[in-house]
């Protein structure tokens, strides 16, 4: 491959995550701003997460379908991406989800309600930074362990954007309540940019935390501890066909 060759296909994949992103806030935030109303807690975390199986199967094939830095971040942990790719990625879709925000504001009318993250009296189920920081850490961490396992080369071909956007989906379930749920550096920032006040005050745990999770769910597949088989000695192959 030549240097312009790498290069476009580096452009491709940063082109890849802005859209991506930008359709992951704009279809999730999307149906908690304009449909929250009519289609409740369910349809906002089934929005989110048929936005992910649509993504991966989508745009997966040409960047990954991360659109999100806590995943890439793990994917880096994990030994499946470069720091220079990560860093890429990671401006490709804080940029994306800026546009979606920004798309959804104008079709709002307005910046004060984009489906931004928070935590504490007056923000939905009132939780407690302490319950809002473990939530997102712990589910976080769960979500990129699904990723690394669901796309290594020894599972089901074919399933792997099913079983994310289904992880999403539950996600969403469980916690839209504790904070409306990130588990998604980009997505908090998209619309906590816009809608400013408290949403940008509380933006820090927003970052912090799926970051740490994102660590935390990649670390067992950096030390091999989930290892589908014992590796093999050098010029010996390993028979997995049989438990």
């Amino acid at each position: 491959m030549t240097v312009s060759d790498e290069a476009g296909w580096a452009m491709a994949r940063a082109i890849a995550e802005f859209l991506g992103t930008l359709i992951l806030v704009l279809f999730g935030c999307g149906a908690a701003v304009l449909g929250g109303d009519h289609v409740g807690q369910l349809g906002i975390a089934l929005a989110f997460g048929f936005a992910i199986v649509a993504l991966a199967y989508g745009l997966g094939p040409i960047s990954g379908g991360h659109v999100n830095p806590a995943v890439s971040l793990g994917m880096f942990i994990a030994g499946r991406m470069t720091l220079p790719d990560m860093l890429v990625y990671w401006v490709a879709q804080c940029l994306g989800a800026l546009a979606g925000a920004g798309i959804l504001a104008v079709i709002a009318g307005s910046t004060e309600h984009l489906g931004q993250n928070g935590w504490g009296p007056g923000y939905l189920g009132g939780f407690s930074l302490t319950a809002a920081a473990t939530f997102e850490v712990v589910m976080t961490a769960l979500f990129v362990a699904v990723i690394l396992g669901a796309t290594r080369p020894e599972a089901a071909p074919g399933t792997a954007g099913l079983a994310i956007g289904l992880t999403l989906a539950a996600i969403h379930i469980v916690g839209i309540q504790v904070t409306g749920v990130s588990v998604n550096p980009a997505r908090s920032l998209g619309p906590a940019v816009l809608a400013g006040g408290q949403a940008i005050s509380q933006l820090w745990l927003f970052i912090v935390a799926p970051l740490v999770g994102g660590i935390l769910g990649a670390l067992p597949f950096r030390m091999n501890l989930l290892a589908i088989a014992p590796p093999a000695p050098a010029g010996e192959r390993v028979d997995t066909s049989r438990p």
